[in-house]
C-alpha cells in the first residue's frame, strides 16, 4: 500500500504527502502502479469533458478542458519530460550532450515545437474520436491513458538507468519489476479492455465485436511505439531517464489515438 500511495504522490498533485510519511524505497517501485494512477486521471478527464458538454460547450472546447484537467492533476509532469526529451535528443549529438540538455530546466526550440505539435495532434485526434463514440467517450480516455502508461512503464524493465543515481533529478532510480508486480501492472492496464469486451455487447448488441476489435488492434500501436523508443534510447544514451518515461507515455498515447482514427473507417 505504501508503494501505491507513493505512486499517487509522485504522479499526481493529490496531497497525500500531507498525511503519509513514506520511506524513500517506496518511490523506487512506483512505476509498477503508474497505470493505476491512470484510472484517476482518466476519471478526471472524463468528468471535465462530460461536464463541459453538459454546460453547452463545443466538443472541441470540451476536449481541451479535459486535457487541461489532466495537466492540473499531474502538474504537467509528463509534458515536462516530453519537452526535455525533444530538447535533449534533438539538440544533443553525443550521449553526454543529450543527458546534459535533458537535465537543464530551461526549454529550447525542440521542446517548444514538440509540445505544440503534440498538443495539437492530441486534441485533434481526441476530438475526431469523440464524434465517433457519442455516448461512450469515457472509453477513449480510460483505454488510452491506462494502457499507454503500462506500455511506458516497461522501459524500466528493459533498459538500465542512463545516469548515476546521484545525478538523477529525483535522486532515485526505479527498480525493475518482480513477476508479481509486473502481473499487477498488466492487470490494471487491461482493465479498460475487459470493460469494453463486456459492456459493449450489452449496450450496442451485434456491433460489440467491431468496437472491441478496434481497440484491441489499436492497442498494438503503443507497444510498437514503446519498443521503437527503447531501441532509439538504447542507441543514443544506452538507457533511460525519468524524462524518457514521461515522453514515452505521451508518445504511446498519441500513437494510440492516431491509430484509432486511421482504423475507424475499416470497422
Amino acid at each position: 500500500m505504501k508503494d501505491i500511495i507513493a505512486a499517487f504522490i509522485f504522479f499526481t498533485r493529490i496531497p497525500l504527502w500531507r498525511i503519509c510519511k513514506l520511506p524513500s524505497d517506496s518511490f523506487r517501485r512506483i512505476v509498477t502502479y503508474w497505470p493505476l494512477t491512470g484510472l484517476i486521471t482518466a476519471v478526471m478527464m472524463t468528468t471535465a469533458y462530460l461536464l463541459a458538454v453538459y454546460l453547452g460547450f463545443h466538443a472541441l472546447t470540451a476536449v481541451l478542458l479535459a486535457f487541461i484537467s489532466r495537466l492540473l492533476l499531474t502538474g504537467a509532469l509528463h509534458e515536462d519530460g516530453l519537452a526535455d526529451f525533444f530538447d535533449g535528443f534533438g539538440g544533443g549529438h553525443s550521449r553526454d550532450q543529450v543527458l546534459t540538455i535533458m537535465k537543464d530546466s530551461h526549454i529550447g526550440t525542440y521542446g517548444v515545437l514538440g509540445l505544440v505539435l503534440y498538443v495539437l495532434l492530441w486534441i485533434c485526434s481526441m476530438f475526431m474520436l469523440m464524434q465517433q463514440f457519442k455516448g461512450h467517450e469515457f472509453i477513449i480516455f480510460f483505454v488510452c491513458d491506462v494502457w499507454s502508461k503500462w506500455c511506458a512503464s516497461q522501459i524500466t524493465n528493459i533498459l538500465p538507468y542512463a545516469r548515476k543515481e546521484e545525478d538523477s533529478k529525483i535522486k532515485n532510480i526505479y527498480d525493475r519489476m518482480s513477476p508479481t508486480r509486473f502481473a499487477f501492472g498488466l492487470l490494471i492496464g487491461i482493465i479498460p479492455f475487459a470493460y469494453i469486451l463486456g459492456q459493449m455487447y450489452y449496450e450496442t448488441g451485434s456491433t460489440y465485436f467491431d468496437y472491441s476489435l478496434l481497440f484491441i488492434v489499436g492497442a498494438i500501436a503503443p507497444v510498437l511505439t514503446m519498443l521503437l523508443l527503447i531501441l532509439y534510447m538504447k542507441r543514443r544514451i544506452r538507457g533511460y531517464t525519468g524524462d524518457c518515461c514521461g515522453a514515452t507515455f505521451l508518445l504511446c498515447e498519441l500513437s494510440y489515438l492516431l491509430t484509432l482514427n486511421c482504423l475507424w473507417k475499416f470497422f
